[in-house]
């Protein structure tokens, strides 16, 4: 097909930007970019975000639509019925990952594409369960323990044990299972266990826990793993989800104490400038070449991330498959190129190759140079266990450089009232050098020039996290 039948063909669609704030925005530019017309939607609360000023300034007729909450199916489908939308892009958070939502956009009466893997893929990898199960029969290593729910209290005990000793081996001094209630989430019906002789009561404890709460006493016993580094495999692939390909590595390992990334980093490691006890270049062709293999294995059709943990001796597991695009793509994309061309969006290449296009390049083509930061920029108080701040921005500014891209969905005319309904992300402020040493020094300087005030409803001036990224700046990609 050619570039023009290519472009006719995208510009016949419409996207419905399911989504607010900064990713919104993205989605926004990058459907501009491909010529291809959208709709955003927008709550009472964010009539003042930058990306309602974005849909009413650049978007044509029926851009932009007001709703009563972002999670409301229901009124999605009106909006993107009454706009003649033919495709859906949720971002991420809210409905990306929620295979309910996207079977029911690809199945309705008047169907529409689900910009994102197909529904039964985000079934399939959405189920952490599933997602171990899969990978370790793929023998793709996965953190110690059962990969299903133990009903059984023999069965588990001999599971614990095994981890017990499997750790041990290793050369841990204070070894620890975790048993979780498997039906749970969020943290609930999750309990430590140190000593082998204290298993069996705790077993039974969360057992019985899980029955009373979730109706299931299923349990699940894992290794609890103490000191890593989170790591990333950025994965695209077209709707034929026979060719995949990676975008590189990404280090997410500096977090908030909720465990809530704050800085990424594209590589995931940098084994020619920083020193690590293990073959680091190894581990990282080793998760790129497990995510792939996997990938191919359901023929994954879109973007994807599968996260990793790594531990001080160098050992990769599989934590899980996130079926969206995520946050921190920004970064991966900044040192990529495709055929040497600098400018990759990941974003587009989403909503490209969502709408049916063939990917048009493969792993050969892609190449990698140089080093990007990705901080996180948040009103929240560091200093108080990351509690997030409400109140008004007055000052919101930065030295503008080559190397630096601020995305934002701050409005440049201020002040601006946080709405307090969501997490208070302010911005990504992504920094490139040619190494992690003027990566660094670049990201001091960006902060260093950063003007972030405001006050909140008693006149107490705005507390944002920007201390906390500098103070970790030099840490990144140590391990």
């Amino acid at each position: 097909m050619s570039t023009t039948q290519s472009d006719d063909t995208l510009r016949k669609h419409k996207i419905l930007v399911a989504n607010r704030g900064e990713i919104a925005i993205r989605i926004m530019r990058a459907c501009k970019k491909l010529g291809i017309p959208y709709t955003a939607v927008y709550t009472a609360e964010d009539a003042a975000s930058g990306h309602v000023r974005l849909a009413r300034a650049e978007g044509g007729e029926k851009s932009l639509f007001r709703v009563s909450s972002y999670h409301d199916a229901n009124e999605l489908m009106c909006v993107a019925d009454d706009a003649s939308c033919t495709a859906v892009h949720p971002g991420y958070g809210f409905f990306a990952e929620d295979f309910r939502f996207a079977r029911r956009v690809a199945k309705r009466d008047r169907k529409m594409i689900f910009i994102g893997p197909s529904w039964k893929i985000i079934r399939e990898l959405g189920d952490k369960i599933n997602t171990k199960r899969l990978a370790r029969s793929l023998e793709v290593p996965t953190v110690p323990g059962s990969d299903r729910p133990i009903y059984d209290e023999m069965e588990a005990e001999r599971i614990a044990k095994t981890i017990f000793e499997f750790q041990q081996q290793q050369g841990i001094r204070h070894p620890l299972v975790l048993v979780k209630a498997s039906a749970g989430g969020g943290g609930m019906g999750i309990e430590e266990v140190y000593d082998p002789d204290q298993f069996r009561s705790v077993y039974r404890r969360v057992r019985n826990y899980a029955l009373r709460q979730f109706k299931d006493e299923g349990v699940l016993i894992e290794q609890r793993i103490m000191d890593f580094n989170h790591l990333e495999v950025q994965i695209v692939s077209d709707r034929t989800g026979k060719n995949p390909v990676h975008f590189g590595t990404r280090n997410c390992s500096i977090q908030s104490t909720g465990l809530q990334k704050r800085i990424e980093v594209a590589p995931g490691f940098t084994p020619e400038v920083i020193n690590y006890s293990f073959d680091a270049q190894k581990v990282l062709d080793d998760i790129v070449a497990y995510s792939l293999k996997m990938a191919r294995s359901v023929g994954y059709d879109n973007v994807g991330t599968w996260e990793w943990i790594v531990t001080r001796q160098g050992a990769p597991y599989l934590m899980e498959v996130n079926t969206r695009i995520q946050v921190e793509n920004g970064v991966s994309a900044r040192i990529a190129k495709i055929r040497g061309q600098d400018g990759v969006d990941l974003i587009a290449e989403q909503i490209r190759t969502g709408l049916g296009e063939h990917l048009g390049y493969t792993q050969d083509d892609i190449s990698f140079e140089g080093v990007s930061i990705e901080y996180r920029l948040i009103a929240e108080d560091p200093e108080n266990n990351f509690t997030p701040w409400v109140g008004q921005i007055e000052c919101f500014e930065w030295e503008k450089a080559p190397w630096l891209t601020m995305l934002t969905h701050v409005p440049e005319r201020l002040p601006y009232e946080i709405p307090t309904e969501f997490d208070p992300n302010l911005a990504l402020a992504i920094v490139y050098g040619k190494d992690i040493r003027q990566t660094r020094e670049r990201g001091i300087a960006f902060l260093d020039s950063l003007c972030l005030t405001g006050k909140d409803n008693r006149g107490n001036g705005l507390k944002s996290n920007e201390a906390f990224l500098k103070a970790n700046t030099e840490r990144i990609l140590h391990f």
